[in-house]
């Protein structure tokens, strides 16, 4: 791997000249060129002479999966120029075109959708059967089925067109609202105003004053956006509800769950057994407060390191490391992320302008994959960096199979994720050069265990019992902050000494439109990764080729029949779950163990 690497990744191997791109708009010209010859091809199968044949719905198939690439193509670029730069005019204008491409084309594939409701079964069974036809017979069923759930095609188009500047305009807008946000900070270098990602970056900061002082002015900053926030919030939970409603959809799960393949006993039952688990969390948080000399913890300490290996971590350093371990489970994962650093496809300069948070995006026709952060040398940005290399090896894994197929399910997308920051953190801690050392890796380790099981559940709280509330009238900012802060204090057992209030207003995933509820599969992820890590321990080297095979067939199967298939499982029963907090919990007690005398 070469030394030192770029901090900067590379866009113009996708398309050259950023949001000035000539060959972007040229691109953007032919899709929305093919997308309405899609929208022809389409009502031709439809039409009474095609409506027993298959030979109509082969043509459209190719074209649809062309389609489909080229716009999540041209999304993802977009959206990495604006990620970048959310000053860049040209992205704000690139990403409006693509929403109006995207909507143009999810309103072809709703009325291609219906056609396969009409398709005869008879016809249908001898299409699946088709050897050029069978392998997207799972998708294509899919497709179909949920058809039959929906509302007219008129009426799902006509929600598709209003979606662009209602639903996704929304989400937009929050957009808008972050790249206002800017908060003053002074250090030794000066007076000085940060962005959003900047600041949020000094949460994690090792000194208690400093994250205290920002987390004021964090707290301080969003309490100004809320009301902005609020209102896009609402309309944005309106226009789903109001869908939901028109489909005749009571439960607001039924879109997630179904986005995610999985079924509602499966994640009560996950729930479950994590809620079961707390204890061991409470007790390491209750230890944590007592080695940071506090009483209790407030909600700006619980990420807060512990021990000696706080200290800053080069990202050349960081990269080394991942790597490293990476080769412990498997070399093709490791050769990948390889390949990954030395073509730049990563961006981590901590710099004005760019947007918080961390993100993996894959480009269907280039064949590669795009990482953004903002590296700022913390153990938390060492895993967010695992975390993205694990979910692009997922997509290349994928890359040569039938462009439908390639389509898998958030949740799933997450274990292969939270799976690689497991292999990295995991091998950090028993390589541990000292007990200090061993505790901070352990401690941080453990952290990921709270994210999972008590901030995600307090997400998933908050957001289940405000759309609830929500289908009552509008819920305003002090209401979200009410709702907030009760979602935290259960999820947290009531330990922590303060809260967030505006938590629901910062966090961009509340406002990600593309999947509703993006939070529970966070935690499905992690604790199937977790489990898969379980069952690697005890395979062994096997187990990583078992383990890129049941990531190829994400795209192809639910989750239950995909854990069935490849580890023999039932996830709507304890066990495999809690195989998964077992080996939590035995973090967990190693670190009170260690710390005991320290306390």
């Amino acid at each position: 791997m070469k030394q030192p690497l770029s901090l900067t990744w590379e866009l113009d191997s996708i398309f050259p000249g950023g949001s000035a791109s000539p060959q972007f708009e040229s691109f953007l010209k032919k899709l929305e060129t093919d997308i309405q010859v899609l929208g022809q091809q389409v009502a031709e199968s439809a039409s009474p002479a095609n409506v027993d044949s298959t030979r109509a719905l082969d043509e459209v198939i190719a074209l649809l999966q062309s389609c489909s690439g080229r716009l999540v193509q041209a999304s993802e670029f977009a959206g990495c120029l604006g990620a970048q730069n959310q000053q860049d005019k040209g992205a704000v204008r690139l990403s409006s075109k693509v929403t109006g491409l995207r909507a143009g084309f999810e309103g072809v594939s709703s009325k291609f959708d219906n056609v396969l409701r009409q398709t005869p079964d008879d016809v249908w069974s001898e299409w699946m059967a088709r050897p050029e036809i069978a392998p997207l017979e799972f998708v294509l069923s899919e497709s179909r089925d949920l058809a039959r759930e929906k509302m007219s095609p008129e009426l799902e188009g006509l929600a598709l067109k209003l979606a662009v500047d209602g639903y996704h305009g929304w989400s937009e807008h929050y957009e808008t609202i972050v790249s206002s946000i800017q908060i003053p900070y002074e250090d030794k270098e000066g007076a000085k105003l940060l962005s959003a990602g900047q600041a949020f970056n000094k949460l994690d900061d090792p000194d208690p004053k400093v994250r205290e002082i920002m987390f004021r002015k964090w707290e301080e900053a969003w309490a100004g956006a809320a009301d902005y926030c609020a209102d896009t919030l609402n309309h944005l939970a309106g226009f789903r509800l109001n869908l939901y409603q028109g489909r005749g959809w009571e439960n607001v799960l039924k879109e997630p769950l179904g986005i995610n393949r999985m079924s509602g006993a499966s994640l009560d039952m996950m729930w479950d057994v994590i809620t079961k688990a707390k204890p061991a969390l409470v007790s390491y948080l209750n230890r944590k407060a007592k080695l940071l000399g506090l009483e209790s913890l407030a909600w700006v300490d619980v990420d807060a390191p512990v021990g000696e290996s706080s200290g800053k971590i080069p990202y050349d350093q960081a990269a080394k490391d991942i790597v490293t371990q990476f080769r412990k489970f498997s070399p093709k994962l490791a050769d990948f992320a390889e390949r990954a650093f030395d073509s730049n496809w990563i961006e981590v300069e901590d710099r004005p302008g760019k947007r918080p948070g961390g993100f993996c995006v894959s480009f269907p026709e280039s064949k590669e994959s795009r990482i953004f952060m903002t590296y700022s040398g913390t153990p938390s940005n060492v895993s967010t960096l695992a975390h993205e290399l694990g979910h692009a090896y997922h997509s290349y894994l994928l890359e040569d199979l039938p462009l439908f197929n390639q389509n898998y399910a958030m949740n799933v997308a997450e274990t292969a994720s939270t799976f690689a920051e497991v292999i990295v953190a995991d091998a950090q801690v028993k390589a541990a050069a000292s007990s200090e050392e061993k505790i901070a890796l352990l401690e941080a380790k453990i952290q990921n265990s709270v994210a999972f099981f008590m901030n995600i559940h307090a997400r998933f709280l908050f957001e289940t019992r405000f759309y609830e509330k929500r289908k009552q009238g509008l819920v305003n900012a002090e209401e979200l902050s009410e709702l907030m802060v009760e979602a935290q204090k259960e999820a947290y057992c009531g330990i922590l000494s303060e809260y967030h209030p505006h938590f629901w207003a910062a966090k961009l995933h509340f406002y990600i439109t593309d999947v509703p509820f993006y939070n529970f599969p966070y935690t499905v992820g992690y604790m199937f990764s977790t489990g898969l890590y379980r069952l690697a321990l005890q395979e062994g080297a096997s187990f990583a080729d078992k383990y890129d095979s049941l990531l190829r067939d994400t795209g192809i199967m639910t989750l239950e029949d995909l854990v069935s298939k490849h580890l023999g499982v039932d996830l709507t029963k304890p066990d495999f779950w809690q195989g998964a907090t077992d080996l939590i919990t035995a973090d967990i007690n190693e670190f009170l163990r260690m710390t005991e005398h320290s306390a």
